[in-house]
């Protein structure tokens, strides 16, 4: 495609995402199926500099009006992803001067606000939280994440699978922590490998691997995947329970558990059993209650600890919003925890970084409930052989209580994990 053609594409893509009508994701896949004629490079091109942007918005705010034309295209040009003379060749001769003075300039030269590039009212609880390491969180989440596979060791063997994509070209390298991850940089074509067709690998963050090792279900169990979704966690369960027992799926949306069908049959598994629940104090669970020897809340959250992947979420967020999530992860919690039976475990997961959603919720839950007793998260860990585990805890007083896992520490996304178990 022409340079002209394609930054013109980009520019037209960007003012849609920056309406932040609906989810970024949403709105790039709306517009390739509304524009057919673009191939993969110019899908990624257009998908990836449309992330840029959103990853650096208020850089991009502060530059773009010494620029000429349009905002989103003034956008589109400082986030574009590809080489710069590709691009150049799409520009007049003041823009390329332009861009050039915004390449000059120095990041000690800017405020604070266009080096970490997040919302004001998200700043103050990290700092708080990570001291001197903030400037290292806000540097990785402007970078893509890493693409992780979950190998599905019910079938398959991880050096196995790892042999299997270096013969298709795909270097993956073996996650530090999760014993079934991958780690590959870049974006193949996943979807056309054999592994991938007859189930060996699923795409899954490591950190979201570690959650399912958290819960480690047994063969024979009774288990609840309480906020299923799509399903990533349930069918890491499943293969932990080796086949056997019942694995039950819960989620409010069908929708999302309509997603988890193509993947379940891939898995081979059995014992997963999806159910559309209408709210968490649904009948189904009344009939479970004091049944279960797991339960996984990995609860609704305002997924900050995904940045990387989805950087919209910044902009689309606020601390409104965030109390009200706190008011249902509450409940959720409080309503979930009466499957759990005498000697089962419970575990509460999110995919945030903010201790309202985390710590505060689990403390508060752990007061209210003196039948469940607190478990040491990073030593559970242990136990299974995790290697570095005590690198995963939260630090300060709770060092070992509770799962904290970081992305510039831990190279996933930002996730939180409490363990109990009933007496």
């Amino acid at each position: 495609m022409h340079p002209k053609a394609l930054l013109e594409a980009c520019a037209d893509l960007v003012g849609l995402v920056l309406k932040f009508d609906h989810p970024a994701d949403q709105v790039v896949s709306r517009f390739f199926r509304d524009h057919r004629e673009f191939g993969p490079r110019e899908r990624a091109t257009l998908a990836e500099t449309v992330f840029t942007v959103l990853r650096k918005k208020l850089l991009f705010d502060h530059l773009s009006p010494s620029g000429s034309g349009s905002k989103e295209r003034r956008m589109a040009i400082l986030g574009f992803y590809g080489p710069r003379d590709f691009l150049k060749s799409a520009l007049n001769d003041t823009e390329k001067r332009w861009l050039d003075n915004c390449d000059a300039v120095r990041p000690e030269d800017l405020l604070e606000r266009h080096r970490h590039n997040l919302p004001e009212w998200l700043v103050a609880p990290l700092k708080a939280q990570l001291g001197d390491q903030f400037w290292a969180l806000a540097e990785s989440l402007q970078q893509p994440a890493p693409l992780d596979l979950r190998v599905n060791a019910l079938h398959d063997k991880r050096a196995d699978v790892q042999k299997e994509l270096a013969l298709a070209s795909i270097k993956a390298v073996a996650t530090p922590f999760s014993p079934w991850g991958l780690r590959i940089d870049g974006k193949p074509a996943l979807t056309k490998l054999d592994a991938f067709a007859r189930g060996a690998v699923e795409v899954q963050d490591e950190g979201s691997q570690l959650l399912a090792m958290l819960l480690d279900a047994k063969r024979g169990e009774m288990v609840v995947d309480f906020c299923a979704g799509a399903g990533g966690k349930t069918l890491a369960i499943g293969a932990t329970m080796r086949n056997t027992g019942r694995l039950y799926a819960f989620d409010t949306s069908a929708h999302r558990l309509d997603a988890l069908k193509p993947r379940l049959a891939r898995s081979k598994l059995s014992n997963v059993h999806p159910a559309a629940i209408a709210h968490e104090r649904d009948e189904r669970i009344k009939r479970l209650a004091g049944k279960i020897d797991r339960v996984l809340v990995d609860a609704p959250c305002s997924g900050l600890g995904t940045l990387r992947r989805n950087p919209d979420l910044k902009w689309r967020q606020s601390p409104q919003s965030v109390e009200e999530m706190t008011l249902k992860q509450t409940a959720i919690l409080q309503s979930s925890s009466r499957l759990v039976k005498s000697g089962g475990r419970l575990v509460y997961a999110t995919c945030s970084v903010l201790p309202q959603e985390n710590e505060a919720i689990a403390e508060a839950f752990s007061a209210a409930n003196p039948d469940f007793e607190p478990q040491e998260a990073t030593e559970l860990l242990s136990a299974l052989k995790v290697e570095g585990a005590a690198q995963l805890g939260a630090g300060g007083p709770n060092a070992t209580r509770y799962l904290r896992l970081w992305p510039h520490r831990h190279a996933t996304d930002g996730f939180f994990a409490a363990v109990w178990n009933r007496k």
